[in-house]
């Protein structure tokens, strides 16, 4: 559904599709579709709809308060001058174009969707409205459009831990084959649901931290790369919940040690070509491309707030952690905050693309796109000269040095990530100020949540939300 399609019983074909695709999934014994969004602290959020009621869904929509936004994490709810009230409606119009059959929830299908008012128009607050409409802005601007995937950490524990503990679910070391072989039950299971669902999987493998694994999943166009985190991380949860397995996404399930990231892959192109590959600059890419990633690294700070929005990001943002903490950038570099990634001789012309580091699954996937994108355009339309790259890592650098060359330890607090996100105009125009300052109340509501707690507990109180 794009933003002009009339909407409030306006769309017949839709709801002709919606007929047509109820009697399929009843066929397929589904009873139910999860509508899907996610709201501004990160969280999944959900309606259901019988299965006899989707054609009435798709012509009308379902009701949801605009509350949500400004829930935090713990569903507190915190408020703007606009939202955070108990007043109003909004609706929930699926996609059906991405309206995907469970494969480990059976009797389920899944869609994501757009945050309609009871006017017909875009709900201001909806992320997905605000990153399909960043990726029309490049469009129509300067011709670009972007491939992008998001990669998934998750920590698996133990289902029978005591209470709210984490336990993990298997041993061994980081990459190690023993932990492969001890969830390989569950991880072929893992893929088999992927591949049902129609999600092409790169790679599936135990990741450094406790009980991690990861899975890197293919490139799409932005609105449907965020969808795919939703739906994989959906997936994960059920297949692994039916393997008596808790999963955790959030950016540290404990105070200390390496947390789950959620880093982003993404790619501008014209015309065809991939703006990263090919061109004169360096490592092939483009005067264009590096005055994107130009873009995106002088406003990491701010992004912060947008890709690392929980008091929990900060226990993973540490340094000599791969968690790239610094603004810097380098080809294949896991510590600097952006790593060029040129692929390997023979495929650079599809696989280059830039690697976001500073992110994590606390974050909302439409904005987190959306945030970065712009931040991209910003330095493409001033045609911003990337600085020198850096090798090796930052943190070796004394303060001189990390001076000259400027090289700049993130934020060390949501608190500080908060104030960068205020003072920048670009993200904050790009956000529109209906949502820049939802981010800002929510933000503030999660740090004021947590005052006073040491890391093992801000850790315990996002555990088990994401």
């Amino acid at each position: 559904m794009s933003e002009s399609d009339p909407v409030p019983g306006g769309r017949p074909g839709e709801v002709e599709r919606a007929t047509a695709l109820s009697g399929e999934l009843s066929g397929q014994g589904v009873h139910g579709v999860v509508l899907s969004y996610v709201d501004t602290a990160g969280i999944g959020r959900v309606k259901t709809v019988p299965t006899a009621k989707l054609a009435s869904a798709a012509a009308w929509g379902v009701g949801m308060s605009p509350v949500f936004d400004t829930f935090l994490a713990d569903d507190t709810i915190v408020a703007t001058d606009v939202l955070g009230s108990p007043d109003g409606d909004l609706r929930l119009y699926l996609d059906l174009d991405r309206l995907v059959v469970l494969a480990a929830q059976p009797g389920w299908a899944w869609a994501p969707v757009d945050r309609i008012t009871q006017e017909g128009e875009p709900h201001p607050a909806c992320g997905r409205t605000v990153l399909r409409r960043t990726v029309a802005d490049a469009a129509e601007r300067y011709g670009v459009t972007f491939a992008a995937a998001i990669e998934i950490e998750w920590a698996v524990g133990r289902g029978d831990a005591p209470g709210d503990a984490f336990v993990p679910a298997v041993s061994g070391p980081a990459y190690g084959a023993a932990r492969q072989i001890e969830l390989s039950d569950c991880a072929a299971d893992l893929l088999a649901a992927l591949a049902a669902e129609g999600v092409e999987v790169d790679q599936l493998h135990p990741e450094y931290a406790a009980g991690q694994f990861e899975v890197s999943v293919g490139a799409l166009d932005p609105v449907a790369a965020a969808d795919r985190s939703v739906l994989v991380r959906q997936t994960v949860r059920a297949v692994c919940r039916r393997h008596g397995l808790r999963v955790s996404f959030a950016p540290a399930v404990l105070g200390q040690g390496v947390g789950n990231g959620g880093h982003i892959h993404l790619s501008a192109w014209r015309d065809g070509r991939n703006l990263h590959a090919g061109g004169a600059g360096r490592h092939g890419m483009t005067a264009e491309a590096e005055s994107f990633v130009a873009g995106v690294l002088d406003h990491l700070p701010a992004l912060t707030a947008m890709t690392a929005p929980s008091p929990a990001s900060h226990l993973r943002l540490r340094p000599s952690q791969w968690a790239g903490v610094f603004t810097a950038w380098g080809r294949e570099t896991r510590e600097a905050a952006l790593r060029i990634v040129t692929g390997t001789t023979g495929v650079r012309d599809r696989a280059a693309n830039l690697e976001v580091k500073p992110v994590d699954l606390a974050a909302n996937p439409y904005l987190a796109l959306a945030s970065v994108i712009a931040c991209g355009l910003d330095g493409l339309a001033s045609s911003a000269s990337l600085p020198a790259e850096i090798t090796g890592d930052p943190a070796r650098f004394d303060a001189a040095e990390a001076s000259a060359r400027g090289v700049r330890r993130l934020p060390v607090s949501l608190a500080e990530s908060v104030e960068a996100f205020r003072a920048d105009d670009v993200l904050r125009t790009a956000l529109g100020p209906v949502l820049a300052d939802a981010v800002t109340a929510v933000r503030r509501g999660e740090i004021a949540a947590v005052d006073g707690l040491d890391d093992d507990r801000v850790a315990a109180a996002y555990r088990w939300k994401y």
